[in-house]
């Protein structure tokens, strides 16, 4: 027995070099000083908890909820933001003060729910381990706690049953165990006693059963090596809270995007306070002054364009099946460049299927898919197989539905398979032919069975026949039911020599495709003829083969395919065998030709592989397999380090590090685990992988929009700083003032620009490569494209505040009539910045009905703004007559066409979109 440690010092036992699966099941009975017999004694399961410590995962140190709010506000986008609310509060403008500040503390709370939803991850996987355990203490068995099994319990479990630790198997008979969700096995896994090498990966250690998976068949008895965080389910634990949650495309640039305005706002500033000093300006004056810079030049619209933008996005995702977890996720899957994505139940159904029948007499295509009963077979030449008549392939299907012990079952139109789903595959493909399990068993009551084991690698059943005969049926490993075959079914129903080398020609060739074969027969037995296991050998009649798969998803491969064109890499990653995922990619293009050195990779290959070479080996590969979880998270980073915006789709407990480290998790809603779907920030709700493609496609439209608004924005906010860094330069009266910059920017962000998040994707969003992710939010040509249009804003405004003065208006109808080409200029603009590269006129221009609204609303704030006495009051503005109006719409009119002939010739309006 291991040292005793201070009470609390909660560590497992250490396990031996080589892990408990290299060992004989009685020297690790021995090593735990435990008794096969009679389990430990009550006292020493006592102070085995307090040495040890709970069988549960632990909880994450977490900061505390104070510090996890304060920690929304660490943005560079929120400092502007905070800096906005400060100059309007000290302005006195005491209501547009309040709604910067609520933009910043709504943006906080939501940030709050969303990490608190995203560390919800750690609880579901302790919940995962919470149930009850049956133990053999002091020589009887009881049920406690999971929470209390200890490192030396015995251990017993069955089928239907979780596994409550990791155990060394010390007793197991037909034991099954379904670890998909750790592994990415897509089959249950048999179970043994027997002694494996030390280097066996965890997902074939046979002796050993894992915390949180679940037993499908058989018995066991087993002795507790690992307990609580020292459980593979634990080891992924800490692979989930180790995990990186990394900032999204959108957010890095908008951080850089923020850091780059708040200093260009603060040098405008202090160089507008300088020169109107050095001038011999009043200081108070000048300092007003540049503090209206600063709020001309802050969008604050911003942060609410990029929110409702992000949302709708979100509710356009919902109706495509894809549920957000986090909005900034909207925007990252439309930056996608590479999809990772786990093979069963993801680009899979997860529902064995039989695809192919042979017998001697010919090669019969199965169709449907999934546990369904609904299809047909059909032989070579398309026409119905002869399922009806007492032949070899009639015979093939009574053996696979009557040596069966799984159960199909229907719940609200779904169809599941209680037991092997390697069983349930071919209680379906009977059913599609009329041979229901219900029938056949009232037809063919079983009499007698020998079950399964990894030993006999075959099942027999003996029923009772109409015809007061009996019959044998029996299912299993092709060679074992082969050798044991004296003779072939022929089409009459009498037998004849078997040609037992046409036979395994026919398995490996349907092997290589990547597909499961059993073999069936059956052996007439007279009205008392018992199963006695030894005669059956030589004595069976050999009548086919079942060849099943976990076929593709329907849409899947037309989902690859999508994502290929739109420049997107997608890569399997599974924890299932090679030839099934090799014949899985083929089948969706992941491998568009035969594969070559590198395009498949193992988790073997993986680990032998030195750090340098990984990157190379990883770009090139499109199917891993054979992959553990924590070389499913070293993937991702690898990929992540190249520069690659990564999307990992799973399900499993295995896939939850991974989902969680990637730039977007996108986890299964259906057949998902908790796990999966916490750790993740996008869930779909019918786990189709085609789903992700029509995400990537909403996700890039929301990117576009964002870009719109922003191209459109801008112009606005630095003609306001200009305006006033000229009007200092100058000596001159502002143009505009400051509460009048805040009207501008407030109303035409709300009004106006909002409305660009509810444009409609342009048809080619799908046709162009993924964004470089290196590539700044404010490009080159969106730099020239804002420039342009504020050089026209403020060479417009100046010479309209400048004539009008001229022509006798006073100082305030100078400046409504300066507000108000602001505005007009940017309403034209909007139209414009529906596509950054072609004509609004290409896009109809009812398309989008919320801009027309939204225009019509602003005009209508204008008019208010111009002509109402409070409005006049509370703004300083004056009401103008019609040749102003005149002006302002001609100088709208002549922005708009060079904003056009720049779309049309400029090089850089062509490199927008």
């Amino acid at each position: 027995m291991p040292a005793r440690t201070p009470a609390g010092d909660h560590h497992a036992p250490a396990a031996p070099e080589g892990g408990h699966h290299a060992l004989a099941a009685h020297e690790v009975v021995l090593l735990l000083e435990t008794d096969t017999e009679r389990g430990l004694t009550d006292e020493e399961a006592a102070a085995r908890l307090t040495r040890y410590g709970p069988n549960v995962l632990p909880s994450a140190a977490g900061g505390g909820v104070l510090r996890r709010l304060l920690r929304q506000f660490h943005n560079p986008l929120i400092y502007v933001l905070v800096a906005a609310g400060v100059v309007t509060l000290l302005l006195a403008e005491y209501v547009d003060s309040a709604v910067i500040f609520g933009v910043v503390l709504v943006n906080a709370v939501v940030g709050f729910l969303q990490e608190s939803r995203a560390e919800a991850a750690l609880d579901a996987l302790r919940a995962m381990v919470r149930t009850e355990a049956r133990v053999l203490r002091a020589g009887r068995q009881r049920r406690v706690p999971s929470d209390d099994v200890v490192p030396g319990d015995l251990v017993l479990v069955e089928a239907g049953e979780k596994v409550p630790a990791d155990l060394r198997l010390v007793r197991a008979a037909e034991l099954r165990a379904d670890e998909s969700a750790l592994t990415g096995e897509s089959l249950p896994v048999r179970k043994d006693e027997v002694v494996v090498p030390a280097e066996t990966p965890v997902a074939d250690r046979r002796n050993l059963l894992y915390s949180g998976t679940l037993l499908t068949g058989g018995t066991a008895v087993g002795v507790a090596v690992a307990t609580g965080a020292e459980t593979e389910l634990g080891r992924i634990h800490r692979l989930v809270g180790g995990a990186r949650v990394l900032d999204t495309p959108l957010t890095v640039k908008l951080a850089r995007f923020s850091r780059l305005l708040t200093v260009a706002i603060l040098f405008l500033a202090a160089v507008t306070f300088a020169v109107g000093v050095a001038r011999g300006e009043n200081a108070g004056q000048t300092f007003t002054a540049a503090v209206a810079l600063a709020v001309g030049a802050i969008p604050e619209g911003l942060p609410a364009a990029v929110t409702i933008t992000l949302a709708i996005g979100v509710s356009r995702m919902a109706r495509r099946r894809a549920v957000i977890r986090r909005l900034p996720a909207v925007e990252t899957l439309g930056s996608t460049t590479v999809i990772c994505t786990d093979k069963t139940g993801t680009l899979t159904e997860n529902q064995m299927t039989v695809q192919l029948l042979w017998t001697p007499q010919g090669r019969y295509q199965v169709s449907g898919a999934g546990y369904a009963p609904s299809g047909d077979i059909r032989d070579a030449e398309g026409g119905p197989a002869p399922t009806g008549e007492a032949g070899p392939l009639r015979w093939s299907l009574l053996a696979g539905v009557g040596c069966n012990d799984a159960r199909l079952d229907e719940q609200d139109g779904r169809w599941a398979v209680l037991g092997d789903p390697t069983e349930g595959a071919m209680l379906v493909v009977g059913a599609k032919v009329g041979l229901h399990a219900h029938e056949v068993a009232a037809e063919l009551p079983r009499v007698d069975c020998v079950p399964f084991t990894s030993e006999r690698q075959y099942m027999a059943t003996l029923h009772d026949r109409r015809d007061g005969g009996r019959v044998v049926l029996v299912k299993g490993a092709v060679e074992r039911v082969v050798e044991w075959s004296g003779a072939a079914l022929r089409a009459d129903g009498s037998t004849g020599p078997l040609d037992a080398a046409a036979v395994l020609a026919a398995a490996h060739e349907l092997a290589a495709e990547g597909l499961r074969v059993l073999a069936t027969a059956m052996r007439p037995a007279g009205p008392t003829g018992g199963l006695v296991e030894e005669e059956l050998a030589g004595t069976l009649v050999f009548t086919g083969l079942h060849a099943m798969l976990d076929p593709p998803r329907a849409a899947a491969a037309a989902a690859v395919e999508s994502c290929h064109r739109a420049g997107i890499d997608v890569k399997m990653i599974t924890g299932d065998h090679l030839a099934t995922a090799t014949a899985i990619a083929a089948r969706l293009g992941l491998l568009r030709t035969a594969p070559g050195p590198g395009d498949v990779l193992t988790g073997a290959d993986l680990a032998a592989l030195p750090p340098g070479e990984l990157p190379a080996a990883v770009r090139q590969a499109s199917v891993f397999a054979r992959v553990s979880p924590e070389q499913k998270l070293r993937l991702v980073e690898a990929l992540q380090a190249d520069g690659q915006v990564v999307a990992m789709t799973g399900d499993g407990v295995n896939d939850a590090p991974a989902l969680r480290q990637a730039n977007i998790g996108v986890a299964m809603g259906r057949s998902g685990t908790e796990v999966a779907k916490e750790a993740a920030d996008v869930v779909l709700t019918d786990d189709d992988f085609a789903t992700i493609e029509s995400a990537v496609s909403e996700g890039r439209g929301v990117f576009a929009n964002l870009t719109k608004f922003i191209t459109w924005t801008l112009p606005t906010n630095a003609a306001e700083g200009l305006v006033i860094l000229v009007a200092i330069m100058l000596g001159s009266a502002l143009p505009i003032l400051p509460s009048q910059i805040l009207w501008i920017n407030m109303t035409t962000a709300v009004l106006l620009g909002l409305t660009l998040a509810f444009e409609p994707k342009e048809p080619e969003i799908m046709d162009r490569p993924p964004r470089d992710p290196r590539q700044p939010l404010l490009t080159v040509a969106l730099v020239v494209r804002v420039l342009l249009v504020s050089a026209l804003l403020v060479v417009g405004a100046w010479w309209l505040f400048e004539w009008e003065l001229d022509g006798g208006a006073s100082l305030a109808q100078a400046r409504t009539a300066a507000v108000n080409l602001f505005v007009t200029v940017m309403a034209f603009y909007l139209f414009s910045c529906r596509s950054l590269t072609r004509s609004p006129w290409r896009l109809g221009l009812f398309s989008n009905g919320w801009l027309i609204v939204g225009v019509l609303a602003q005009a209508l704030g204008q008019l208010a703004l111009t002509y109402l006495p409070a409005m006049n009051d509370l703004f300083r503005t004056a009401p103008i007559g019609g040749e102003a109006w005149l002006r302002i719409l001609g100088i709208a009119v002549v922005v708009s066409a060079i904003v056009a002939l720049d779309k049309r010739f400029g090089r850089f309006g062509r490199r927008l979109g």
